[in-house]
């Protein structure tokens, strides 16, 4: 009688296998390498981008609604479509998927950085130009520190939603887990879907608690204000 055939969970193809992580753990690591690349690059040239435009949006209301559609319109492009228009531009390659993350993360910062500005207290902006404040003291030191619980849920949303963006990348063979999903799903190959989609819900959860403990660290007043 022949010994039993092993307990390959590679070739029965299951969803759960713990032969994939073991086996293919450098390609697991360098497709989250690139996923998190991906994903940092293109929100911190949008936070670069959205600061200044939400100041001016601020400074000089006229700006604002034109801001706000620009990036409005920019948002409701479908990914496939903008990827598509900005081809001719930066060609396959992994400039294409940055410049179009950094247009769909222009929205969710612009908006929210804004909405910060204008929730300071327009008494305190005057209490501080009564301490000799001028406009440059004032932005860094009163109007963008208060302006950073919205500016955080904004900067929070926007990695989230890039996290989850970037995997659209893979039709340009630049999507970091994208690629794996893309690939998995192509061959039906169980374990690479799942375990790539995992590492996807992973990487935008320990993200989102990342900001969000920074936050907390940079406005110790909303939790004294909150106890």
């Amino acid at each position: 009688m022949s010994p039993p055939a092993p307990d390959d969970c590679l070739a029965r193809n299951t969803w759960i296998c713990g032969e994939y992580l073991s086996t293919r753990r450098h390609i697991l690591l360098d497709a989250v390498l690139e996923h998190l690349q991906l994903t940092a690059v293109p929100v911190a040239l949008a936070l670069a981008l959205a600061v200044p435009l939400a100041v001016v949006a601020r400074r000089w209301s006229w700006a604002a609604g034109p801001v706000l559609a620009v990036t409005t319109i920019l948002y409701t492009i479908p990914s496939l479509a903008m990827f598509s228009l900005l081809l001719p531009v930066y060609g396959l390659s992994a400039s294409l998927v940055v410049a179009g993350l950094v247009l769909y993360s222009l929205t969710l910062l612009v908006r929210n950085i804004l909405a910060g500005l204008r929730a300071v207290p327009e008494e305190t902006r005057q209490a501080a130009r009564g301490m000799g404040y001028g406009p440059v003291r004032l932005l860094l030191t009163v109007e963008l520190p208060l302006a950073l619980p919205a500016a955080m849920a904004g900067l929070r949303i926007a990695t989230v939603s890039a996290v989850s963006l970037v995997t659209i990348g893979a039709i340009v063979g630049f999507g970091g887990l994208g690629n794996l999903i893309y690939a998995g799903m192509n061959t039906y190959f169980k374990a690479q879907v799942l375990t790539a989609s995992v590492l996807c819900v992973v990487i935008a959860v320990a993200a989102d608690l990342l900001l969000l403990g920074v936050q907390r660290l940079l406005t110790p007043w909303t939790r004294a204000a909150g106890s």
